[in-house]
C-alpha cells in the first residue's frame, strides 16, 4: 500500500514530504492508521546528527492509532483496537524484562538502525530504496508497520490526539520524576529544561507531594506552562543563577532531587544540577547527549565525601505495558495532565514548521494530527 511520510536523507536536511511504499506486517507485526504523533525533539537529533542513524529513514517515535491489520502470530491485539506506539519495544522474556526492566529490553538495541527485526525494511521510497523506521515505528507516516511488542492496546474512549503523548514525552518525564527520582513527599525537586520532557517532570513531582518544586529554564512561556503544572518556583537562568538561587530557597542545602531533562545535554548542565543538590540527593540525567560526549562536569571527589548520586533515565524507568495504562488512569482523573501540553497542531506537511517553532520555544509540545 502506500502512505505518505516525513523521509529524512540526512543530517542537516529538512523532512520531506513523499508518498512512499509500505509492506503488509510480517509475523509478529501489525499495521496502524496513525491518529496523530507529538513532535519530540528526539527526532530532531537526527537532524542534526547528534543520533546517528542509517539515512534515509523516516523518524517519529511519539503516536498513537487503530490497528487495521495483524501479521501471522499476532493474538495481542486484533484490527479496530486503539494503541499507544512505544519507541522501545519490549519481547517480555529477556533478562531485562523479567527483572522488570522493561525499558531496557534487548530488542531496543538495534532500534536507531532503521530495519525491522528480521533485518529487512517495510518501508521503500519511489527508487525502492529501503527507508529505515525510527524506533521501529515511524510515526511520522499516515501508516506505519511494526512489531506487536511496539504497541500497548488502550480504551477506545480516549483521545488518540491527546495521549498519543503518553507514548514518549509523559512517562519519560512523568517517570524519571516519580520513578526514578523516586520524589518524596515534602521534598524539593529542581528540573532543568521545561520543553515536553521536563513539563512532566514538573507534574510528577507536584503529583508524588513535593514541597518546592522548581522549573528552570530560558524561555519566560515555558516557565509559565511549568507554574500551571505544579511548579512552585521558576528560574530563567539567562537572568539568574539556578544554583544560587536553588542554594537560597533551600537555606543553603540545596534539593533534594534534580532532574535534567535539556533537549541536548552537555557537560556543565549535568554538574549545574549537581552542585544544586544536597549532600546525599539525586541528579537524575535525562536529556539525551550528543554522541561523543564522554565526560561529566562533576568533581568525584564529592561522589564520595557528600554522597552523592548521579543516574540516568530511560523512558522514566517506566514499564509500558504496565505502567502506560496507570498513566492514562491518572489523566482519566485529571490528576495527570495531557491536553494542555498540547500547545498547536500542524499537518504532515508542516513538520518542517512545527519543528522550527519548537527550535524558538514557542511549543511545549507539537503534534501532527493525521485524522
Amino acid at each position: 500500500m502506500k502512505t505518505r511520510a516525513a523521509v529524512l536523507y540526512g543530517t542537516n536536511q529538512p523532512f520531506q514530504i513523499e508518498e512512499i511504499e509500505l509492506d503488509d506486517p510480517k509475523e509478529g507485526e501489525v499495521l496502524v492508521h496513525l491518529v496523530a504523533s507529538g513532535l519530540c525533539h528526539s527526532d530532531w537529533h537526527l537532524v542534526t546528527g547528534d543520533l546517528p542513524v542509517n539515512y534515509p529513514i523516516v523518524a517519529g517515535h511519539e503516536g498513537a492509532g487503530v490497528v487495521e491489520k495483524v501479521g501471522p502470530g499476532v493474538t495481542a491485539v486484533k484490527p479496530g483496537d486503539h494503541v499507544i506506539l512505544t519507541f522501545i519495544p519490549s519481547c517480555g522474556r529477556c533478562r531485562w524484562c523479567s527483572s522488570g526492566l522493561t525499558m531496557l529490553c534487548d530488542l531496543g538495541a538495534g532500534i536507531l538502525q532503521g530495519q525491522q527485526l528480521d533485518g529487512t525494511y517495510r518501508m521503500r521510497n519511489k527508487d525502492g530504496q529501503g527507508l529505515g523506521q525510527m524506533c521501529l515505528i515511524s510515526t511520522f507516516s499516515e501508516w506505519t508497520v511494526c512489531p506487536v511488542a511496539s504497541v500497548v492496546p488502550i480504551s477506545k474512549d480516549l483521545p488518540l490526539d491527546k495521549v498519543c503523548l503518553v507514548g514518549c514525552g509523559v512517562p519519560t518525564g512523568f517517570g524519571a520524576a516519580i520513578n526514578r527520582a523516586d520524589v518524596q513527599p515534602g521534598e524539593t525537586v529542581a528540573i532543568f529544561g521545561i520543553g515536553g520532557v521536563g513539563i512532566n517532570a514538573v507534574q510528577g513531582a507536584a503529583v508524588k507531594g513535593a514541597a518546592k518544586v522548581i522549573a528552570v529554564d530560558l524561555v519566560d512561556f515555558k516557565l509559565e506552562m511549568a507554574e500551571e503544572m505544579g511548579a512552585t518556583h521558576t528560574i530563567n537562568n539567562s537572568r539568574e543563577d539556578p544554583v544560587a538561587r536553588i542554594l537560597e530557597l533551600t537555606n543553603g542545602i540545596g534539593a533534594d532531587k534534580t532532574i535534567v531533562t535539556i533537549d541536548v545535554v552537555q557537560p556543565e548542565h549535568i554538574g549545574m544540577a549537581y552542585k544544586a543538590t544536597r549532600k546525599a540527593g539525586r541528579t537524575v540525567v535525562v536529556g539525551l547527549a550528543p554522541v561523543g560526549v564522554d565526560r561529566m562536569d562533576v568533581p568525584p571527589l564529592d561522589l564520595v565525601l557528600m554522597q552523592k548520586e548521579i543516574v540516568g533515565s530511560l523512558y522514566g524507568n517506566s514499564n509500558p505495558r504496565a505502567d502506560l495504562p496507570r498513566y492514562l488512569e491518572l489523566y482519566r482523573t485529571g490528576t495527570l495532565k495531557v491536553d494542555e501540553l498540547i500547545t498547536k497542531t500542524y499537518t504532515l506537511d508542516q513538520i518542517n514548521e512545527g519543528y522550527q517553532d519548537m527550535l524558538e520555544g514557542r511549543n511545549i509540545r507539537g503534534v501532527i494530527r493525521y485524522q
